[in-house]
């Protein structure tokens, strides 16, 4: 059975600490409805009300996109690994612009360094959580994360350079919306 809950509690505040994954999903009312998988360890909780993750550059950008137009955004938990929950954090999404002040602030204050490939802060004012059951996620086993994504940073930056990958692959949304990565960060 579902239910509601105005902001995180400790309890799922703890539940959110032990998820390996979570699901970020946006949309605006004419394009595509996007759903990334991101690891938990780019997480943050700041508030009962706040969550931000330091988002890794990727073969699209689709979250800035839509929050840009829309701002609505779900991050979503499941549990993989012991009793069945999910977890769903709604509310008003926004990017934070790497360079700006309050993208170095949340850097310096929450995460121990930067790391190569970062392009962002994804940050969630929530306005609702909800829990469900789960009883339909499968049990899996966690064997680690991909080193992958990291090794691919590195090889792209001593290539032709992420910021010209990003350029590329990462100014607009698959539906043509502009993600607002390369204008002046806001102070």
């Amino acid at each position: 059975m579902a239910k509601q809950y105005p902001d995180i509690d400790g309890v799922q505040s703890e539940f959110i600490s032990r998820q390996k994954i979570f699901f970020t999903a946006t949309a605006t009312a004419g394009s595509r409805v996007n759903i990334s998988p991101r690891p938990t360890d780019c997480l943050r909780v700041l508030s009962p009300n706040r969550v931000v993750y330091l988002d890794l550059t990727g073969s699209g950008n689709e979250t800035a996109a839509h929050t840009r137009v829309d701002g609505r955004m779900t991050i979503m938990f499941c549990s993989f690994e012991g009793p069945p929950k999910i977890l769903r954090l709604y509310g008003k999404g926004r990017i934070i612009a790497q360079g700006s002040a309050e993208y170095g602030e949340l850097l310096a204050a929450h995460y121990n360094e930067e790391p190569l490939g970062a392009r962002q802060i994804a940050s969630l004012d929530i306005d609702l959580v909800q829990t469900s059951c789960g009883f339909g996620v499968p049990l899996f086993d966690y064997a680690g994360e991909r080193p992958t994504l990291a090794r691919w940073a590195e090889a792209k930056e001593k290539d032709v350079g992420l910021d010209a990958y990003r350029r590329e692959k990462n100014q607009f949304s698959i539906d043509g919306l502009p993600t607002g990565l390369f204008e002046e960060p806001a102070e």
